[in-house]
């Protein structure tokens, strides 16, 4: 009997054009790979009436974001017990949570940037840390409201005690990591590879993510065999600190400035973008995965209590 497959998609947060783009690539592959596909969109209408009136035998979570991807819509689906994709409950909000989640990934030995945690009234009246530093939303996801404070720069932005903020209210205050940007995803508990990203843009933000030529991915990314196995190897251990399942990513600086040796993960994504310019399926297809097989083991890898 043919496997019936919901693909969530759109949702409430910042990231919803981007989860919609995720959603029919993946809705499209999957129907190429012989499943029946209905795609649901949170935002539309109420979720649950959805779900059962279609009865899907697979969840499949293409939402980015908060409620999508921080244990609230794996709460939901746990409880109508339809089995799901990614990461479980606890995972998802601990890697959603960045202060959280690097209380789990210290506690692991993962390398990590200084960081604090304050309102964001505070974070923009004054520099609370030496400048260069980053000010971000401590539980957004895709750069959304991301801030770089360069040196010399005389204050923090004002924006980000302006009443027209539209995001949380708790910031993370973080240490500027100059160097490269990389990353690498790690499919059932095993890292596929590792790409470095370029932008022209002031960095890797949320354009830079998703816009075409927003960024360029250089696979394998061009390091010394060393680095990309120590990069392989902490993907895998934060992958396994957050508990994460399914497909996740890990995103890096690697500051090899003034010959220096220094690899950092920033945080951990439990619902990776799966758009034509995202970095998951490059990775995949790198390893031989086609976008099909890679969204087909997903459904097969499904289930709940994760």
């Amino acid at each position: 009997m043919m496997k019936k497959v919901a693909v969530l998609m759109g949702g409430y947060s910042s990231e919803r054009e981007v989860s919609l783009v995720s959603g029919a690539g993946c809705a499209g592959a999957l129907r190429e790979e012989g499943f029946e596909v209905a795609e649901i969109d949170p935002k539309t209408s109420d979720l649950a009436a959805q779900l059962n009136a279609y009865k899907p035998d697979v969840a499949f979570n293409a939402l980015h974001g908060r409620f999508g991807e921080d244990g609230c819509v794996q709460g939901l689906l746990e409880l109508m017990r339809i089995p799901y994709t990614h990461s479980g409950v606890l995972a998802s909000a601990m890697a959603m949570h960045k202060d959280r989640a690097k209380l789990a990934l210290a506690a692991a030995g993962v390398p990590l940037a200084k960081s604090l945690v304050c309102d964001r009234h505070e974070a923009a009246g004054r520099h609370l840390m030496e400048p260069p530093y980053v000010i971000k939303p401590v539980d957004e996801g895709s750069s959304v409201g991301v801030y770089i404070i360069r040196e010399g720069d005389n204050r923090p932005p004002e924006s980000l005690g302006s009443d027209r903020w539209t995001l949380t209210d708790k910031m993370m205050v973080e240490e500027y990591i100059p160097g490269r940007e990389l990353t690498a995803a790690v499919m059932d508990g095993k890292a596929l590879a590792v790409t470095e990203i370029d932008t022209n843009l002031a960095f890797y933000d949320y354009e830079a993510k998703y816009a075409a030529g927003g960024s360029h991915h250089t696979l394998p990314a061009p390091l010394p065999l060393e680095v990309t196995e120590e990069a392989m190897r902490l993907a895998e251990r934060a992958h396994a600190a957050l508990g994460c399942r399914g497909v996740s990513r890990a995103d890096f600086r690697y500051d090899d400035t003034e010959g220096k040796h220094r690899l950092v993960v920033l945080e951990v994504n439990t619902q990776p973008g799966m758009t034509p310019t995202s970095l998951v399926p490059e990775q995949a297809a790198y390893r031989g995965i086609s976008y099909g097989k890679l969204c087909r083991w997903l459904v097969e890898d499904a289930s709940c209590d994760r």
